[in-house]
């Protein structure tokens, strides 16, 4: 990574020693599902751990987040500058000697891996990283993996660090065959119905009907005169090897947006190897399909694409690599829209808050994150129609400082999707922000509500929004074919979001930055989605899942954003 340097060393003289006290401080009772160990990992094989280390006081930094994110409040929208929220992140000078201390007495050689100095990566013999920190480290296998992983089900502290590391990573976190929230269906496109523009050819309820970006438009009010601000860019992220192409874009474009000008691009950024070579037949889908409708929704925004990491990527430590890149980017996108996630429990608890509190650093700069919520429904990963009702969150679109984006399908009604994720983390506590609509969902609940042991009432619910997530027409190596899911909804959203943004520029007010407090305050913007059941695309309706009810639900969130009605509450 661009910001790498040594971790100086403070003490003076330390006799290298091991710990002979261990604090137990993460474990599972076994690996995910579809993983098969093959043993202890050699001795002498070379693990590079990162650490996260306690930052000095992330409960500050959070409680003025909900402070300048909140209408009303006399710090609404004074986003923070990087010097400001790195005095909220940075680790204590407690924290900080205690790790060199512990580093120096056991001959570890470190590196600090963040701009704010609260991860550091050390690498060591396995032999000795299961002796610091009571670990079985021990390699896995899944048939959709291209290579074994390395993890550990128990971690421990030693009692020196405890309190000053949070997570260390990998342990106990596993990554997923295939992290994208890829759409679940594509298709060739009917002939007929492919410039589908008038509600009556959007409404996809009936299946022969497509979503282009017109249909957004008209459905949502949203407007086509190009956007002026240079200074307000989007960004799309893309993980596991999905290239967005721009030649795919602008065939797009010219079929769908005539308007634009038709030589429209992004620009690109690399990171853990990431690449996007440009040629025919190499398009990833999931890439084509958030590029092309936060271009066809964003008229005229800059538009930037993120690449990080091969296939071979370990999933979550390329979203903390992504947080870290972001922290240290001369000019911050004002918007970020990614359609990737996993299981939360893929995670774990410590690694997760890790991940989300630097959602929180970057939120707090303005940075307004967006989220698929999902295409399992309620069962997460899961949604094979084996088990069903299995009420699994997901991460990162289940942390608290990040908006979530749900899917819907028709109109006259508009109803929830089927396949739409959206639950109650195991995790997180529920913000301050969500805790009335949440009261209110709760109350619809039958005592008897099947599902009720299954998650946790106190703890951040999603997704806050939804859009339209269903046919929606892409150009894909050439061929217009369709897509649908939360992935096609959340890019949608976000171009509507910076759309917002480059009035805000052009008026000299801030911009939404963290989203999420903003939008509860305004309900009366959103179009509300009274009806649907996200029992899964697999799961049969009459599968233990949650309705859409008046208000808030964990289907639609508050319902889908009517673009005038978000506008004006955000320029008032």
């Amino acid at each position: 990574m661009a910001f790498l340097c040594l971790l100086t060393l403070v003490v003076s003289s330390v006799v290298a020693a091991i710990s002979s006290t261990l604090v137990f401080h993460e474990h599972r009772a076994h690996a995910p599902p579809g993983f098969t160990s093959h043993g202890r990992v050699s001795d002498s094989h070379m693990l590079t751990l990162r650490f996260g280390l306690a930052s000095n006081n992330v409960a500050a930094l959070q409680d003025k987040l909900l402070s300048i994110s909140t209408p009303g409040s006399r710090d609404f929208r004074q986003w923070l500058s990087e010097d400001e929220v790195k005095t909220f992140m940075v680790p204590s000078s407690d924290t900080i000697n205690a790790f060199n201390t512990f580093a120096s007495a056991n001959g570890l050689q470190t590196s600090v891996i963040s701009p704010n100095g609260d991860w550091v990566s050390v690498t060591l013999p396995v032999s000795k990283a299961n002796k610091l920190f009571g670990a079985v480290y021990t390699n896995f296998s899944h048939p959709d993996l291209p290579a074994p992983i390395t993890r550990t089900l128990s971690i421990s502290l030693p009692a020196e660090l405890a309190g000053h590391v949070d997570v260390i990573h990998p342990s106990t976190a596993f990554t997923a065959p295939i992290a994208r929230r890829a759409p679940s269906i594509s298709r060739s496109a009917p002939k007929h119905k492919r410039d589908a523009t008038a509600p009556v050819d959007c409404d996809t309820i009936d299946p022969e009907n497509n979503i282009t970006p017109a249909c957004l438009q008209n459905l949502y009010n949203i407007p086509t005169t190009p956007a002026t601000q240079g200074n307000n860019t989007l960004l799309v992220t893309g993980y596991v090897e999905e290239w967005a192409e721009v030649d795919d874009l602008q065939a797009f474009l010219a079929q769908f947006r005539p308007d634009l000008p038709p030589n429209q691009t992004f620009l690109t950024a690399l990171l853990d190897g990431g690449t996007n070579p440009q040629g025919p037949g190499i398009a990833g889908f999931e890439a084509t399909l958030d590029v092309q409708y936060a271009a066809g929704i964003a008229t005229g925004v800059p538009l930037q694409f993120l690449s990080v990491g091969t296939f071979l990527s370990d999933f979550p430590t390329s979203v903390l690599d992504t947080t870290t890149f972001l922290a240290s980017a001369a000019q911050l996108p004002t918007v970020v829209t990614s359609s990737y996630g996993l299981n939360e429990d893929f995670f774990g608890a410590s690694l997760a808050t890790k991940i989300c509190d630097a959602f929180a650093g970057l939120s707090a700069r303005g940075v307004s994150f967006l989220f698929s919520s999902g295409d399992g429904g309620v069962n997460g990963g899961h949604d094979n129609g084996d088990k069903c009702g299995l009420f699994i969150a997901s991460f990162p679109s289940s942390c608290p400082w990040v908006t979530t984006v749900g899917s819907t399908i028709g109109f006259n009604p508009e109803l929830a999707a089927n396949f739409t994720g959206g639950g109650f983390s195991s995790i997180f506590p529920a913000p301050s922000y969500q805790t009335t609509a949440i009261s209110n969902f709760l109350k619809t609940l039958p005592p008897s509500f099947p599902g009720n042991a299954k998650f946790n009432t106190t703890n951040r619910a999603f997704p806050d929004l939804s859009l339209q997530g269903v046919n929606f027409l892409i150009n894909f190596r050439g061929e217009i074919e369709q897509a649908l899911g939360t992935s096609a909804s959340t890019p949608s959203v976000a171009g509507m979001v910076a759309l917002i943004n480059d009035r805000l520029i052009k008026e000299g007010k801030p911009v939404l930055g963290f989203l999420n407090p903003f939008l509860y305050a305004n309900e009366g913007a959103f179009n509300d989605v009274v009806k649907g059941h996200n029992s899964g695309f697999e799961c049969p309706a009459s599968s233990v899942a949650f309705d859409a009810v008046p208000g808030w639900d964990p289907l639609s969130g508050l319902g889908t954003p009517n673009f005038p009605d978000l506008l004006a509450a955000a320029l008032a």
